[in-house]
């Protein structure tokens, strides 16, 4: 079987577009659609539903989707295998996510880094929030993901990376600005806040519940979804906002935000690498983990 075809459909699955598809393998629209339809030709079945705005798999393509991953993986795995013994450098792709946090500013320089003594491999990042980012580990569409949170997922396996400390950003001219707010002066500031769900604003709850505070008791005024438009207000003098270090180390050296401490209340985070079980990990990813670690020690 021609192991083009199978990627041409997984692709294709994987981004529910031709176009993208194309514009991933770095072919032609037309080239993807011939491998698709010589595969449906071949198993003498629609494997894809192309009336909707979006293509999607049917139950055949859902069930050749699954297996043709492991094939394709597999392949991979092989390929890793005899560049190894021959003692290659490391080559092809290593697709990793990561959620907004470590992935503003952690993530990118260590692949920055790590891929500059690769030159021969092709690094690619995505950012997503910690629930897609999983997900796409075990759809196993990234091999490998950077988030704040662990999950409970069978088909997914959580290692500590390093940990995360969150604190509470300022604009640059606050009188707190690289010092310490007593906790009770929270309530005199204007506290911005990320949506329910955020893996920071879980931390800092449970922080502040501690500490014998409540977020509700301290009346945040703006909640503005994720951290880049709370990064946003707080830099533009709105407000204050508590918020993972990682995330504002690019402000913090640029002088466009500050890092603040309240008195009594010392929020971290463990950052989780997550895989797929199962899944033989890679030379690249193998390799990059290791770097990760040295640097983060």
């Amino acid at each position: 079987m021609d192991t083009r075809q199978l990627a041409a459909f997984c692709t294709v699955v994987e981004r529910r577009s031709f176009s993208q598809a194309a514009e991933r393998l770095g072919v032609t629209q037309p080239a993807v659609s011939l491998q698709v339809r010589a595969l449906e030709e071949r198993f003498g079945q629609r494997l894809l539903d192309r009336s909707g705005r979006r293509v999607e798999p049917t139950e055949a393509g859902t069930r050749l989707y699954r297996n043709a991953r492991r094939l394709l993986q597999l392949e991979e795995q092989l390929l890793e295998d005899v560049a190894a013994a021959d003692g290659a450098g490391l080559t092809g792709t290593l697709a990793i996510g990561a959620s907004t946090g470590p992935g503003a500013h952690l993530v990118p320089l260590l692949l920055c880094e790590f891929q500059r003594g690769h030159e021969e491999l092709h690094v690619s990042l995505s950012i997503w929030d910690t629930h897609a980012v999983s997900e796409r580990v075990a759809e196993r569409e990234v091999e490998l993901g950077v988030v704040g949170a662990r999950r409970r997922h069978r088909s997914l396996a959580f290692e500590p990376l390093a940990r995360d400390e969150i604190v509470l950003a300022v604009p640059p001219a606050h009188p707190a600005a690289g010092g310490t707010l007593a906790a009770d002066d929270l309530r005199d500031e204007t506290l911005i806040v990320m949506q329910e769900g955020a893996g920071v604003r879980q931390v800092v709850e449970e922080e502040l519940r501690r500490a014998g505070l409540k977020l509700r008791g301290l009346d945040p005024k703006l909640e503005l979804g994720l951290q880049e438009s709370v990064k946003s207000a707080v830099a533009a003098g709105y407000g204050v906002a508590f918020i993972s270090r990682t995330a504002i180390e690019g402000e913090l050296a640029a002088g466009t935000l500050a890092a603040a401490r309240v008195a009594g209340i010392e929020p971290s985070r463990q950052l989780y690498v997550v895989r797929a079980r199962g899944r033989p990990p890679s030379r690249a990813a193998e390799a990059f983990l290791a770097f990760a670690r040295e640097r983060l020690g």
